[in-house]
């Protein structure tokens, strides 16, 4: 593995992401990573409509999907969850924000230097039999995203990995791989893999945060943060944050996609 999972050197974030003025009630959802047919059942869940195609037509009253990121590699389906997402933020039914894993394969798709693992070699062969034109429109869709936003008037904020308060709204080289995979310890654990740095229980902001990245076997509240990412491809389940109502809501997985190399937090 090189460094944080084959992590690069970040210019400034060029998207905005002051969203504060979005004040519609939000569904946000966790780490996907390939998960197709469940991301279908927790959108009906919620109360959204999917056609024939598979794409989302009709969008519950009043709410509006934010999806947390890492919506590829690993799973069996990442071309079907990349074309639903651009479709449902196309249409105005949904925000993204950028994961690590759509930074890596963005790169990928542009012909840098990556390391294939983690993944990434899954999202590959399933893209190979898309088209060009779909291709293009997932480089362009991946480039457009913020790594953070602020929503609801900055209460609530969204981040792939985390993000701490003094880093709200910032378009820096630091807020943005902060959001893209949190702080680690500079060590690695019995697996291999680094040591994250347990960034919410120090804190205090008065936004909420809401984010994935670190699968956790059930979400929990740790000072106004809350972890999504349950591990949908690891044979957890697929969580979803009803705000501002604070409800969850989970679909399990049909069954293991990828073995995972240490246990749920």
């Amino acid at each position: 593995m090189k460094g944080q999972d084959d992590r690069v050197a970040f210019s400034d974030d060029p998207v905005g992401n002051d969203l504060s003025e979005e004040k519609e009630y939000f569904d946000v959802i966790g780490d996907i990573h390939g998960c197709y047919e469940e991301l279908r059942d927790l959108l009906q869940a919620l109360g959204y409509e999917i056609d024939g195609n598979g794409l989302c037509r009709t969008a519950a009253s009043r709410r509006k999907v934010v999806f947390l990121g890492d919506l590829v590699d690993r799973g069996p389906m990442t071309p079907a969850v990349l074309a639903l997402v651009m479709d449902m933020v196309a249409s105005g039914m949904a925000l993204c924000i950028l994961g690590n894993h759509e930074e890596k394969l963005l790169r990928a798709l542009k012909g840098r230097k990556v390391i294939i693992d983690h993944g990434l070699r899954e999202s590959m062969e399933q893209l190979k039999g898309e088209s060009e034109q779909f291709i293009t429109e997932v480089m362009g869709f991946l480039d457009s995203l913020s790594a953070h936003c602020l929503l609801d008037g900055g209460k609530l904020v969204v981040a792939h990995a985390g993000l701490p308060e003094s880093m709200h709204g910032k378009q820096s080289r630091s807020a943005r791989s902060f959001a893209l995979y949190g702080k680690t310890t500079g060590g690695v654990d019995e697996f291999g893999l680094p040591v994250r740095e347990n960034w919410a229980k120090d804190y205090r902001g008065q936004a909420m945060v809401v984010y994935g990245h670190t699968p956790v076997s059930e979400p929990k509240w740790l000072n106004k943060t809350i972890c999504l990412d349950t591990g949908c491809v690891y044979g957890g389940k697929l969580t979803a944050l009803r705000y501002p109502e604070l409800e969850l809501a989970s679909i399990p997985a049909r069954r293991v996609y990828y073995e995972r190399s240490r246990p749920f937090d």
